[in-house]
Parts: structure tokens; sequence; C-alpha cells
């Protein structure tokens, strides 16, 4: 099975993705341009590979700076649009998933997706 490589921006939070309008909640301005700019990188790095089996992840997390962040609140938004990218069908494929903290400072993300086996 393949291995996908891809390197995408820093995430909004959790906080900033959603908006409730009218007693709906909704993807917020920001988290449409975030997933804009994933589809714009996965198309760049040609990482729409449309997965439909079982996968492992693994996300190195470069913060944008040394401010103390939370590491799950990076999960939601980064899945989402990658699916939405054509990366994988459902993130619900994910059967095995690590997220680190990388040494350096660089606001993005390197996602490492492997079939399972």
């Amino acid at each position: 099975m393949e291995m996908i490589e891809i390197t995408l921006p820093w995430p909004p939070t959790v906080n900033s993705y959603w908006r409730n309008f009218n007693g709906r909640t909704i993807i917020s301005a920001k988290g449409r341009e975030y997933r804009k700019a994933v589809a714009d990188q996965v198309l760049i790095q040609r990482a729409a590979k449309h997965i439909d089996y079982a996968v492992k992840v693994e996300i190195q997390a470069f913060r944008p700076d040394r401010r103390r962040r939370d590491l799950d609140n990076l999960l939601k938004a980064l899945l989402d649009s990658m699916t939405h990218a054509g990366v994988m069908h459902d993130d619900a494929l994910i059967e095995d998933l690590r997220v680190y903290w990388a040494e350096e400072v660089g606001g993005m993300v390197k996602v490492t997706i492997e079939g399972m086996e």
C-alpha cells in the first residue's frame, strides 16, 4: 500500500472552526479559508488519493510560536479538511492515529498516511 506525506498549514482551533448561525452550526469563514488552503495544498502536492481503506495517520505539529497549546485542538479542522479535499473518503477510516509536537517552530503540520495491512 502506498504512503502519502503532505505538509499543510496550521489549522484553526476547534473554537474558531465552527459558528452558530440561525440555530445551526456551520463552518466559520476562518474554517472555510482553511479548507480551501488545504485543498490547494492537496492539489499542489498531488495527495488527493480518495483512500477508502483503513489507515494509520501520523501528524507532526510545528507550532506557530512557543505558546502553550492543546495538541488535540488540531485534529477536527485538519482531518475534516483533508477529507473534504479528497485525501480520503472519510476520517472514520483512521484506525491508528499519532499526534505529536515537533521540536521546531514552523506553523504547519506534516501528515503521513499509510494503509493498514
